[in-house]
């Protein structure tokens, strides 16, 4: 079979579930299979919004982010569901424990999507006959539906597991890069969000091709670095390797710092708290995750250390929300004793485009709002460092912990 692989080059798999959270529901209860399904929050109140839907659903114009009063207008006999992240979970550990029986080389990258190298499995048989059988594996013993893309690195593969779904399995060769892709608005191209799309388009740089055929240094001085990143992929190239060990972390994302002197000074601890909140929102934000846990550790001068959790109903991203629980947590718990170290982390993470919160009419306004200055103020302190919107009697305690530390 070593005819059917390339000598030098790779050949990357990539595994994307189909309707995951809809799958896995029916997959648990096959009564629901061939109905039309939706996952959302509060959904026994007819509330909250479409986090996902079967593609049952999807036919009768039901998508996601679509408020679930909309949804059930366009598909009155809709079945909606709350998620069971657990359930999703365990799902997700049996696809990537499948796909290792291939080959060691798997690297998830979502809870529903991984890429698989599959360069030296050519005593399996061919690509195609490997990708079928993956499909044909996950659907029958886990009833799980994939669509699945070849190609000789990561992004065309994602972008081939792309053009066919449900159920689809297909090819993009380097050479085919002009036919395939090119045609394709530049907004779907993998790694372009809205934003960029709309600069792109701005400057007329309107499909995937005229992204390859741009100028280079152009793209450049126009987006910064992820200008070269783009017109690379748009030309099929892409050399990043499948790395098991950059596997998707969905248990924690935090950070902690040891006070320059132990400190009992509730104003100090707070500002301390504050910047950890917010380095943790903005890890989360390029990450696209929510939390549904958020986690404190405080360490005693005596070295003894405390951690504490607490769970929230909604998943949560914003700095305010996360030092919220943070300080809560902490006056709860802090004994009145010096503190050397303070920690803030959020667990149980769950992608963006996965949450959901238990939205309606009263609050949707003030949440859209809130989510536009978190993303005007993470803008902000990405831009001018981590002091950048403190407020002045915190901006003045920091001054004066400085001068401290020099003398």
């Amino acid at each position: 079979m070593k005819e059917f692989y390339p000598k030098d080059g790779r050949v990357i798999l990539h595994v994307d579930m189909n309707s995951f959270y809809a799958s896995v529901e029916v997959a648990f209860d096959p009564t629901l299979k061939g109905k039309p399904l939706a996952i959302a929050g509060n959904a026994k109140e007819r509330r909250g919004i479409i986090v996902t839907s079967s593609y049952e659903a999807r036919a009768k114009g039901v998508k996601t982010t679509m408020p679930i009063w909309e949804a059930l207008k366009h598909c009155p006999t809709l079945i909606v569901m709350e998620p069971n992240f657990e359930r999703y979970r365990k799902a997700s550990l049996q696809i990537f424990q499948l796909l290792k029986e291939y080959t060691p080389l798997v690297e998830p990258v979502s809870i529903d999507e991984g890429y698989i190298d599959i360069s030296s499995c050519y005593h399996l048989g061919t690509p195609l006959h490997i990708a079928h059988t993956i499909q044909t594996r996950l659907l029958n013993e886990l009833s799980l539906p994939c669509s699945i893309g070849i190609a000789p690195n990561k992004f065309l593969a994602k972008m081939a597991s792309n053009i066919k779904k449900p159920l689809g399995v297909t090819v993009i060769r380097k050479r085919q890069i002009g036919e395939a892709l090119w045609p394709l608005k530049v907004g779907e191209m993998h790694g372009i969000g809205k934003k960029t799309a709309d600069k792109l388009t701005k400057i007329g740089i309107v499909s995937i091709g005229d992204l390859a055929k741009a100028d280079v240094n152009a793209l450049i001085k126009y987006l910064g670095i992820n200008g070269k990143k783009l017109f690379e992929r748009a030309n099929g190239i892409d050399n990043r390797p499948v790395d098991p060990d950059s596997i998707y972390d969905f248990k924690s994302i935090g950070n902690s710092t040891t006070l320059p002197v132990d400190t009992t000074n509730l104003d100090k601890i707070k500002l301390v708290l504050t910047n950890l909140s917010d380095s943790v929102a903005r890890r989360m934000g390029r990450k696209e995750v929510c939390a549904e846990t958020i986690q404190i550790t405080i360490r005693y001068s005596d070295r003894k250390t405390v951690t504490r959790s607490k769970t929230v109903i909604n998943p949560i991203e914003s700095q305010s929300d996360i030092f919220r629980i943070a300080l809560q947590l902490f006056m709860k718990h802090w004994d009145r004793e010096s503190i050397r170290l303070l920690g803030v982390a959020a667990q149980q993470l769950i992608e963006k485009k996965y949450a959901y919160k238990q939205l309606d009419l009263f609050n949707f306004e003030e949440d859209v709002k809130k989510y536009k200055l978190t993303k005007t103020v993470d803008e902000l302190r990405n831009r001018f460092g981590e002091e950048a919107l403190l407020k002045g009697s915190q901006l003045s305690k920091l001054k004066e912990d400085r001068l401290t530390d020099r003398n």
